[in-house]
């Protein structure tokens, strides 16, 4: 039996739900819009595995914490503009603060967590702990 979450607009889709948690995000924030980088998050039999698109952002301005279950990454994207080069005619790129924070459901390894940055796609490792890997346990007869 698989648990579906209820949802009352009836969106069963979590990248729907998503995608209109960010259009209700934009008609109902004051300001310039906030920059959220787009996120997967995996869970393996021994690891969860997050993964953050963050292309132009360098990795001396992302902070990694793991404080109890709650992984936070928070980091900031420069703007690259500068008046020398002309007005600016046209921008869609987001630049800013940003943060996002998510509730592992299991307990975790946080001296084995890694993180790591590639072209521009941030992949942080965090590795269950022991306990709370599943593990198959063989049936003897007796």
């Amino acid at each position: 039996m698989t648990l579906v979450r209820w949802s009352p607009l009836g969106l069963t889709s979590s990248r729907t739900r998503d995608d209109v948690d960010r259009l209700l995000d934009t008609f109902f924030t004051t300001g310039p819009a906030r920059f959220a980088p787009a996120v997967d998050v995996h869970e393996t039999a021994d690891a969860f595995v997050v993964r953050l698109d963050l292309p132009g952002i360098s990795p001396q301005d992302v902070q990694v914490r793991l404080e109890g279950d709650t992984l936070s990454i928070r980091g900031e994207r420069k703007s690259e503009h500068q008046e020398s080069q002309g007005p600016l005619l046209r921008s869609e790129r987001f630049t800013g603060r940003f943060e996002r924070s998510f509730t592992l459901a299991a307990r975790v390894q946080s001296d084995r967590v890694t993180a790591t940055s590639k072209d521009g796609v941030l992949e942080i490792r965090v590795p269950k702990a022991e306990e709370a890997k599943v593990r198959e346990i063989p049936v003897q007869s007796a």
